[in-house]
């Protein structure tokens, strides 16, 4: 047989009880999921948005005010009844296709910060799933 090598160690590298788990972060602005990057060490508590678009964007008033309807559509109707994020949209937009339709990605980041806030949860086909990935329509229900 061939000679065994010992294992490596470096005397820097940390032991497996020191190892962090990676940290996860919501974007104060869209709401999706943020996984730990290299560039964060140090400074992780600070980073609040997943990208500039979002930082420059940030939270608006309106953004708020989607939010709070959603909340309030979702407190007049039963325990597990959903609501749509154009209804929140609609209301906040006014009737006007024009008005209201450029509300939808607003009320859609609305509802993932309500997610991350615990408020609610987002369903398609009557199921939960992931705000960061979840495509086409969507449903929001209180948790």
């Amino acid at each position: 047989m061939g000679r065994q090598r010992a294992p490596r160690t470096d005397p820097g590298s940390p032991d497996d009880a020191d190892v962090r788990q990676p940290t996860e972060k919501t974007c104060r602005s869209c709401g999706r999921r943020m996984e730990e990057r290299r560039a964060w060490r140090g400074h992780a508590d600070e980073v609040r948005y997943c990208s500039a678009s979002c930082r420059r964007h940030g939270v608006t008033a309106t953004d708020r005010q989607l939010e709070a309807t959603i909340l309030e559509l979702l407190g007049n109707r039963a325990r597990s009844a959903t609501v749509c994020p154009s209804e929140a949209a609609r209301l906040v937009g006014g009737g006007d296709e024009d008005t209201w339709r450029p509300l939808m990605e607003p009320a859609r980041r609305a509802a993932r910060r309500l997610v991350a806030a615990g408020d609610v949860v987002i369903v398609q086909g009557g199921h939960v799933v992931d705000p960061s990935t979840a495509k086409g329509p969507i449903r929001i229900r209180r948790v």
